[in-house]
């Protein structure tokens, strides 16, 4: 009886199985093709649960090499070398990344090659949902693997393009060695276009749709318009054509304001604004679970996660930057609406403190809370030697003073005292927890309509249409802060401004590290924590991009070349 096998890139090696669906069992090929609507649900469960265990490393490389976070200090986890930026090919968690991403790759490929289109409307659906899963890991291997599209993509290396399992998996095996960015992309392109002919079937977020396939189909035009000061007007006009169809669809919604502010508790099915997400169930993510999900890292909630993680003092300046966003609960009040999903954590009794950040150093930086005092209009306060200063009001409405200390001037704000991890005040974001209220609950967003504004901003911008720019840029931002909207946009400010967006709206999605370097800018982390507050990350570094994993590298049937290892092996044109 014929087999459908699967081929996974793991440590193992490449090896003969039948289909791989978890969490269920096997089926023959005959089973499958006799009866397709049958087998059909089965299998498209299988190529969902990949996606489960493969978004939490994704979330991870790309969150963590971004500036929105910080860590409370140095880790033995593998996930610390994506914060640090010492990348090596030895890390457990790229391999769970490239293994279950791959397996998806395969299960999807598998059911596309065995299962004939026009059948019915259904069977089309599931089959276009396997193309989408397969062109979206694609895209999400190729961001993390190969260089920005704008750095010479016909000669940089993307990702092996193994679409289903070779007939001579138990003969003669070999595959092809990776493809070029170039083909990658066009490997993406393809699939979530034949994604988009063939769905005609929204079931809802949980599930790919046409609109997923466009809303993918934005973002990877975006990605490949080139740098505001180079732009790809072509891929441009293909981004803003792509978002287009998603937002004249009708079928998502921008939230409100207020209910924007709740939208980690909402669940996907009753989120308007969601388009795709991979979606969780309390059932398969209780008790210790919640500490090792996503925002296990980011807060501890209910006495669940390991809260070693917080919103880094960049990302907060952002919010508070229209006005100070006021976390103390006897005095909440939230400018930027983004500001909902950061939780510090005041300690008991409201001890008045003083907060800014100092140097340390020439290159360290670190958080300072002094004890303050307010006598009538003077406020003063009392460093750890006992030491009292005087604080220059900025604007006493919002209680932003200034200290001068140890010979420099520092501004701060008058706040209560915030539980140290360390010494780190613990900025909780729970952005990616509580969904339905449950702890850390969290079905990871791949897109929605909030991000497609967005993209459509940027690739209006980069076409020199900047009052299109404009008009979806501010939708965004007056969602968040409202009449802060911006009066004008012009080829000298729409970059950062857009950019910033993007930052502020798209935080804790796996995006920021990514939209830095595919514009060819630099990374720069000059806030509180122990990663290199000196350093500077260019577009052009080596370590942009993760190495292949030493693992899979080994079990490869065939050559699979690594990234370089240095600078000297990048090429940029």
């Amino acid at each position: 009886m014929k087999k459908i096998l699967t081929i996974v890139f793991a440590a193992a090696a490449l090896t003969a199985c039948d289909i791989e669906r978890l969490p269920y069992g096997s089926m023959a090929a005959e089973q499958i093709t006799n009866d397709p609507s049958a087998s059909l649900d089965a299998l498209m469960n299988g190529v969902y649960a990949q996606l489960k265990t493969w978004s939490d490393p994704m979330h991870r490389c790309g969150e963590y090499a971004g500036d929105n976070m910080m860590i409370r200090g140095s880790s033995t986890d593998a996930f610390y070398e994506f914060i640090s930026f010492s990348r090596t090919p030895n890390n457990y968690r790229l391999q769970s990344f490239w293994d279950y991403g791959y397996k998806g790759i395969a299960q999807a490929s598998n059911i596309i090659n065995m299962i004939k289109e026009g059948q019915s409307a259904e069977i089309d659906n599931q089959l276009g949902e396997c193309y989408y899963v397969r062109g979206m890991l694609y895209f999400y291997f190729v961001r993390a693997y190969g260089r920005p599209y704008y750095q010479a993509p016909d000669k940089n290396l993307g990702v092996p393009i193994v679409n289903g399992t070779p007939d001579n998996i138990m003969t003669d095996l070999f595959l092809e060695d990776r493809a070029t960015v170039q083909e990658t992309y066009e490997q993406v392109i393809n699939d979530l276009k034949k994604a988009e002919s063939l769905m005609t079937i929204n079931k809802g977020p949980a599930y790919a749709s046409k609109g997923a396939a466009q809303a993918m189909l934005s973002r990877v035009y975006l990605y490949m318009s080139g740098t505001y000061e180079k732009p790809n007007q072509e891929y441009a006009r293909l981004a803003v054509e792509y978002a287009d169809e998603v937002i004249k669809s009708g079928d998502y919604d921008l939230l409100g304001r207020e209910d924007f502010m709740k939208y980690n508790t909402l669940k996907p099915e009753n989120n308007d604004e969601s388009i795709f997400v991979v979606k969780r169930v309390a059932s398969e993510f209780s008790g210790y679970d919640h500490y090792y999900g996503i925002g296990g890292m980011y807060a501890n909630i209910g006495g669940m996660g390991w809260g070693e993680m917080f919103a880094s003092a960049k990302y907060i300046d952002l919010l508070n930057e229209t006005g100070r966003n006021d976390w103390r609960p006897d005095h909440y009040k939230i400018v930027d609406a983004r500001a909902a999903f950061i939780e510090p954590t005041y300690k008991e009794g409201n001890q008045l403190v003083f907060r800014f950040i100092k140097e340390e150093s020439e290159t360290v930086s670190n958080y300072a809370q002094f004890e303050a005092t307010r006598s009538g209009s003077t406020v003063t306060c009392k460093d750890a030697e006992g030491a009292t200063y005087t604080l220059s009001p900025v604007n006493e409405e919002e209680e932003v003073y200034s200290i001068n200390y140890n010979g420099k001037t520092y501004q701060g704000m008058l706040d209560y005292f915030i539980s140290l991890n360390r010494v780190y005040p613990q900025f909780y974001i729970t952005k990616c927890s509580r969904e339905g209220e449950d702890s850390h609950l969290h079905s990871p967003i791949i897109s929605r309509l909030g991000e497609i504004y967005l993209n459509r901003a940027e690739a209006y911008a980069k076409l020199g249409q900047y009052d299109k720019a404009l008009s979806d840029l501010n939708l965004i931002r007056e969602r968040s802060i409202p009449g802060a909207g911006y009066a004008s946009l012009d080829a000298n400010n729409a970059g950062d401004r857009i950019d910033k967006e993007r930052q502020l709206e798209l935080a804790y999605q796996a995006e920021r590290s990514y939209d830095v370097f595919r514009n060819g800018k630099s990374l720069k982390r000059q806030y509180p924590g122990p990663h290199r507050q000196d350093e500077e990350i260019l577009a052009a570094d080596y370590r942009v991009t993760y190495y292949i994993p030493q693992n899979a590298i080994n079990a490869y049937p065939g050559t699979l070349t690594q990234n370089p290892t240095d600078n000297s092996g990048v090429i940029l044109n």
